[in-house]
């Protein structure tokens, strides 16, 4: 009798025992559920992202570079879907990043300096803000183009003469002002100034309505190269002294040399200055998305080269040579993981 009380109690003990061991083995299955839901949570994707790049004209430089741009960033990153836009440029687009009209904007350098301290140019009433720095790409050189009938060969022979100075309010208009001053020349001093885009410039030097015009735009510039095909030009010289002059006062301008052959009849380098391109980025874009467009773009460069000749010319290393902008947090994380300062 004792025997089989003995038994029982065993039989009890082991039951007891294995009931225990089942409800710990649940209650660690849940722990570990629930330590992998929180896993899950901190990796989920993130919300989508649309994103619209600002650009220029579709015959310049900015609307291709802008459109490979759009690509990369879109194939690189699952949640945003990138579009570019083509604009009226410089000016448009830094109003379209202030306005947070457009998330990323390719404006020249002065411009975007000239919309930050509300200078120079009448566009910009007041201190634009929410205009922040991503990235410097390459140079915007300023083309002065005559035709060869007109007698033009120096800066000083625009006295008298018709001079396309660029777009109403334009950085072109702005860069054409600037360069006449270091020479101690007005608009006053031509014989007319007239407010064109590259596209209205180009169809007047063909037809003589304009001797001359000012380009702030990448080698080679579409409009000058149809008017080559057409008439004999002159590329003139704005020489080393004057750009140190200019610089003085701007210092966003550098010397740059228009190579030999750039266009028809240029048989050989000319002297002249540049601003630089830039990509611009809206403040309240979250730094995050901005962070993963930086990283994304300069790891995808080789694909962004073939899109012009100038993208070929944007490199990490110089990405923030020339940056007239308070850099956006995320770009900055970007550069300083890469050591670029």
């Amino acid at each position: 009798m004792k025997k089989f009380r003995l038994i029982a109690l065993l039989l009890i003990f082991a039951l007891i025992t294995t009931m225990a061991m089942g409800c710990s083995g649940e209650a660690s299955k849940e722990g570990e559920g629930e330590g992998e839901g929180e896993g899950e949570g901190e990796g989920e994707a993130k919300e989508d992202v649309f994103i619209s790049i600002a650009t220029g004209g579709t015959a310049g430089a900015y609307y291709p570079i802008g459109g490979a741009m759009a690509s990369v960033i879109t194939n690189a990153l699952d949640y945003v879907n990138a579009t570019a836009e083509s604009t009226g440029a410089s000016v448009e687009n830094a109003n379209l990043i202030q306005d947070s009209e457009s998330d990323l904007a390719l404006l020249q350098n002065d411009t975007a300096y000239y919309a930050a301290t509300a200078s120079v140019l009448d566009a910009f009433k007041t201190e634009y803000d929410n205009l922040l720095g991503m990235a410097v790409l390459y140079p915007e050189t300023i083309q002065i183009v005559a035709t060869a009938s007109s007698g033009i060969k120096t800066v000083e022979d625009l006295v008298g003469k018709k001079v396309a100075v660029g777009a109403p309010g334009s950085g072109t208009e702005a860069n054409a002002n600037q360069i006449l001053k270091a020479y101690g020349l007005t608009y006053d001093d031509l014989g007319k100034a007239d407010y064109l885009s590259f596209a209205e410039a180009g169809e007047q030097l063909q037809n003589g309505q304009v001797d001359a015009a000012f380009v702030t735009a990448a080698l080679p510039n579409a409009a000058i190269l149809d008017v080559a095909q057409v008439s004999d030009i002159v590329i003139v010289e704005i020489e080393s002294e004057y750009v140190k002059k200019l610089a003085e006062e701007y210092p966003f301008y550098v010397e740059i040399t228009i190579p030999a052959g750039t266009y028809k009849g240029q048989e050989e380098d000319v002297a002249s200055t540049a601003v630089m391109a830039m990509l611009a980025v809206r403040g309240d874009l979250e730094e995050d998305v901005v962070y993963d467009i930086t990283k994304a773009i300069f790891e995808g460069l080789d694909t962004i080269a073939s899109s012009h000749a100038m993208a070929k010319q944007i490199t990490l290393e110089k990405a923030l040579e020339g940056m007239p902008l308070e850099m956006h947090p995320g770009a900055k994380k970007y550069f300083d993981e890469k050591g670029i300062k």
